[in-house]
């Protein structure tokens, strides 16, 4: 078992989208840097004052790429600590050099178990424990000093472990959500395809009972079958390549649309008027985008309702295009940042996307919260266009 511990963490790899540099590096750089010139310019009692600027200011370097490159960075830092260490004996008196200004080194602490892999924490933890094993061994500090010193410097490496684990399972959570969200999308392509097939066969059978006696008619007949193929097949190469296999027992309801949009913002139960518009060619849309658009009013409608501060009113917008669906969502609360998104317009992001489209969500302009989505209505690189009528 311990083995077994031991072994999956030296594989973890290194988590996924570390920045490699972001406004945060320089404000952290620059404080380090002023701490150093504030501690250099006020201390009198600052031993080998030299040596100490130039440790000082290359550990507030090393914190630039604490993120791509954490076990280097803790080499380098708890190394030259080492040698700092080591070059101390041979002084006489011996006194400990640096500045407090080297408490910087805390951020690289933070920075291995949060960005690194798992073999990289390992081996970089050994750096700070024989560095710290050093400092122990050289040091006259009470048994006491040295345990709240230990716990002090394992506190930073705690806290980048917990947030690396948070957000891990945030992802996992964000990975089901665009899982069931995919399941639902091949659950409406499963009732999309059964509705096309289903007048193909028809057509297909209406059209062998006249052909003997009625050519036209099997020609007519041939030519509708030909365009619910090609609307079959548009459907199926806008999402089926992305999408898993839906459940054997999922629902197989209708879903609803922009017709059910009417029912759903007068629904009652709810403490916002709700302001609906639709605009342009909004009759044909293929189902997947018909759905999506239910959806992404149904869900911005719920978070303006929980979530929108002082809000009257919910302004629903919904303008068809000859090439794309527009949906806007903006409530009239009071305009602040409702920080991190929630599972529900993760999902809806993953549907706009495995659609082609884009959904953005944040405060408005003037006030409150704004949802706006495009979505196209067709895929242009399909191949397939529906044949007309004749």
């Amino acid at each position: 078992m311990l083995r077994d511990d031991l072994r999956t963490l030296w594989t973890e790899p290194r988590p996924p989208g570390a920045p490699a540099r972001v406004w945060r590096d320089w404000a952290l750089l620059a404080a380090g840097l002023g701490g150093v010139v504030l501690e250099t310019a006020l201390r009198q009692d600052v031993v080998w004052r030299p040596v100490a600027v130039v440790f000082a200011v290359w550990l507030c370097a090393l914190t630039m790429w604490r993120r791509t490159r954490p076990l280097a960075m803790v080499v380098l830092g708890f190394g030259a600590m080492i040698v700092l260490e080591l070059a101390s004996l041979v002084a006489t008196p011996r006194e400990p050099v640096g500045l407090y200004s080297s408490l910087i080194l805390l951020v690289l602490v933070y920075a291995l178990p949060r960005w690194g892999s798992g073999r990289e924490v390992v081996l970089g933890g050994a750096v700070i424990l024989a560095a710290f094993a050093l400092s122990v061994v050289t040091d006259n500090t009470p048994v006491v000093d040295q345990i709240v010193g230990f716990a002090f410097l394992l506190l930073p490496g705690v806290i980048g472990a917990s947030v690396r684990f948070r957000a891990t399972v945030r992802e996992r959570q964000l990975e089901q959500v665009r899982s069931r969200e995919r399941e639902r999308l091949a659950r409406e392509l499963h009732d999309t395809v059964a509705h096309h097939v289903s007048a193909m066969v028809i057509r297909a059978q209406a059209g062998r009972v006249v052909a003997g006696t009625d050519p036209a008619g099997a020609v007519e007949a041939l030519e509708g079958v030909e365009e619910e193929g090609a609307r079959t097949l548009e459907e199926m190469r806008a999402m089926v390549a992305a999408l898993r296999d839906g459940g054997a027992g999922a629902e197989l309801a209708p879903p609803a649309g922009v017709a059910d949009l009417e029912r759903l913002v007068r629904a009652p139960g709810g403490r916002l008027r709700v302001d609906l518009n639709l605009d342009g060619e909004l009759d044909a849309l293929p189902p997947a985008v018909d759905s999506a658009v239910y959806r992404i009013v149904q869900e911005s409608m719920t978070n303006a309702m929980r979530h929108a501060v002082d809000a009257t009113e919910v302004a629903v917008r919904i303008t068809g295009e000859p090439q794309r669906v527009r949906v806007t969502v903006r409530d009239d609360g009071a305009r602040a940042s409702r920080g991190r998104d929630g599972y529900g317009l993760a999902g809806l992001r993953e549907r706009a996307a495995l659609l082609g489209g884009e959904l953005r969500a944040g405060p408005g302009a003037d006030q409150g919260w704004c949802v706006e989505a495009e979505l196209p209505r067709g895929r242009s690189d399909s191949g397939v266009h529906p044949r007309p009528r004749r």
